[in-house]
Formats: structure tokens, sequence, C-alpha cells
């Protein structure tokens, strides 16, 4: 499945709206069931309001009701890591999950939201 994943994150970075920045980041988020939503990033001028790629996908599919994540990939140019504000929502979102960061030359780089952030912030902290 990780394939299909990866295949759906370069295709929808296709997509991605990045006039400014020119950098294009496509992310596809899979669910427990097996399904697969994808996401762009999508820039503003305002460039606070810019939205990132692995957001876009884990809010579309947690407003289509899901809640069950398993892995994310998310694809750019260079196969960097999401940013930190990525990487808070994916832990509140989807807790412990493998990450895959793919570039265009196919080369793959695996990890997991807790290595990529080791002191997640989460509700146990709001006690």
């Amino acid at each position: 499945m990780q394939k299909k994943l990866i295949e759906a994150a370069r295709d929808v970075r296709k997509r991605a709206y990045a006039k400014y920045s020119n950098f294009k980041v496509g992310a596809a988020v899979e669910t427990a069931d097996g399904k697969i939503y994808q996401g762009c990033n999508i820039e503003n001028a305002s460039y606070s309001l810019t939205q990132c790629a692995e957001r876009t996908a884990l809010y579309t599919a947690v407003a289509a009701g899901e809640s069950k994540f398993i892995q994310l990939v998310v694809a750019t140019e260079n196969g960097v890591s999401p940013c930190g504000a990525c990487r808070q929502v994916i832990w509140e979102l989807c807790g412990d999950i493998p990450i895959t960061m793919v570039d265009e030359q196919g080369n793959i780089k695996a990890t997991t939201s807790t290595e990529l952030l080791p002191a997640a912030f989460d509700e146990r902290d709001l006690t």
C-alpha cells in the first residue's frame, strides 16, 4: 500500500498552489480502513494564511469522518520533512505513525511522528 500512497502524494503535488515560493508539496494519508486522502500546499499573498499539504490532507480526512490514520507520505522536490506546525497536527490527529518523505528522484526517507516531534504537546499537558 505504501507505493500507492507515494503515488497519491506525488500526484497531488502537481496541483499545489505555490505561486509565491514555487515549492510544491503533496501529502497523502492512509486511514485504518485503507482509504487515502490527499492534500497539497495552498499559498496566499498573506503568507500566514498559507496551508501546508500535510494539514490539508489530514483536515480533509477528518472532515470526511476519519479518525484513525496508519501512515503519511510527504512528497517534495528535495524530500524535506514536515514543518513544526504540521508535526504538531500530525501528533494531535495521528499519534505515533510512520511518515515517509520522498523526493523527485524517488529517494525515500522513513521516520515516525515521535522522531519528528520527540516532546510533543498534547492533552496530557493541559491538566
